[in-house]
């Protein structure tokens, strides 16, 4: 039995990866952490875990990297669920004592550092530790994955757009100077703690967008069409909050470069997506095209496309939960493949969500 450690396990995400981890067959949560419920036990920040957790496992308080070997002990891997910038110290004392690290945050994303001086503010202090960094979204890393130390969670965004608009960009059918990706996300992607314009209230009932002129999550999603075309791109992103509390739904656009029929483009995706137990290609009906609802607190992912002919443009569709195949799902496939684990272990489910 394999052990973990989830470090920030009272937000949306730490509860979702309680919740997968509890019916985990080879993972034993050891140590949860939280500062707001440290000493409580975890059905006091997820009472739907109530009965599911012995009351024996009771948030830890971590105040600073350094506290770190003390209090997460005896664990193979610790999942960092920290808001950025404050994971960032913790990683290297992680890796420090012998830890298989998961850092949910966006601090060891991305690989250059001037990246982040241009998408989050600050100079980065460990270049080398982003050098050894994986990306953590396994249907396209997952062989690297397998062997790294350190991997970094991708954004939600970044995962639906990176898993709609790869295929056709690998495959040299789209024009990579001209790709522009909208995406839908709902309230959960805002966090637990509630603020103006990310509280549930203020975007239910709500379609609007948000960081339109530049939003981070697109530094991802450009990295891997650098990485895999060769090719610096740039892509137009706009994200909008949409009255919905889970799910992230990527609508890519370009345009052709290339004379192609719809099967030459499904068989782009199905060269890149075969034998990747999470991602579904969707065409035709009963429904033509992805839709969150039908991943809905799932770690699944429903890929699609539309080629308009008249005007030789493709759009491509990734529909995810923001919270599983854009967080917790995500991490928990990578712990997978970390340890040595089936890929799809513990995430063999789904949740019914139509009548």
């Amino acid at each position: 039995m394999k052990r973990v450690a989830i470090v920030g396990a009272s937000g949306y995400t730490g509860g979702e990866l309680l919740r997968i981890l509890s019916v985990h067959p080879s993972v034993e949560v050891k140590v949860v952490t939280s500062r707001e419920y440290a000493g409580k036990p975890v059905y006091y920040a997820h009472p739907h875990l109530r009965g599911i957790y012995k009351a024996t496992l009771k948030f830890k308080r971590l105040n600073k990297p350094e506290e770190l070997p003390d209090v997460v002990e005896n664990v193979d891997l610790v999942f960092l669920a920290l808001p950025h910038k404050v994971s960032l110290h913790y990683v290297p004392k992680a890796l420090e004592v012998g830890l298989k690290v998961i850092d949910l945050s966006a601090d060891y994303r991305l690989k250059r550092v001037e990246d982040y001086k241009r998408w989050y503010g600050y100079e980065h202090p460990y270049p080398d530790l982003l050098e050894k960094s994986v990306y953590g979204l396994p249907e396209i890393y997952g062989d690297k994955i397998k062997n790294a130390r350190l991997v970094a969670n991708p954004g939600c965004n970044a995962a639906s757009s990176i898993l709609a608009t790869l295929p056709p960009a690998i495959a040299g059918i789209i024009d990579l100077d001209h790709i522009v990706v909208d995406v839908k996300v709902g309230s959960s992607e805002a966090g637990a703690k509630p603020y103006r314009g990310g509280h549930h209230p203020e975007r239910e009932g709500a379609a609007r967008p948000y960081d339109a002129s530049g939003h981070r999550h697109v530094a991802e999603l450009e990295q891997s069409l650098r990485e895999f075309t060769g090719k610096e791109v740039k892509v137009a992103f706009t994200p909008h909050a949409v009255s919905m509390i889970r799910g992230s739904l990527a609508s890519a656009y370009s345009w052709l470069i290339k004379d192609v029929t719809p099967l030459d483009v499904q068989r782009a995706y199905a060269k890149l997506y075969a034998g990747k137990p999470f991602v579904r290609i969707v065409r035709g009906p009963p429904m033509p095209y992805p839709d969150v609802k039908n991943v809905y607190g799932s770690n699944y992912a429903e890929v699609g496309f539309a080629l308009d002919e008249r005007v030789r443009r493709l759009a491509m569709f990734a529909a995810i939960d923001n919270l599983m195949k854009g967080a917790a799902g995500t991490a928990i496939q990578n712990m997978n493949l970390m340890l040595g684990l089936d890929e799809d272990e513990g995430l063999r489910y789904l949740v019914p969500v139509r009548p």
